[in-house]
């Protein structure tokens, strides 16, 4: 698959960014006051791609 100025990003698929992942574990819970939510769930962010630098495209 080629576009024009480069060939798309293997890593990233042509999207730029790389996706964060969430896990999930009922373990993780701590004591919290009244009213506070419980997080059983831990995300990451998304990052921008480091091998094409958030342009989805790879230099030929």
């Amino acid at each position: 698959m080629v576009k024009a100025g480069g060939k798309v990003c293997p890593e990233c698929k042509g999207m730029k960014v790389i996706p964060g992942t969430c896990e999930c574990n009922m373990e993780w819970r701590g004591n919290k006051g009244d009213n506070e939510e419980w997080e059983d769930c831990r995300c990451a962010r998304e990052l921008l791609c480091p091998t094409c630098h958030g342009t989805g495209l790879i230099e030929q």
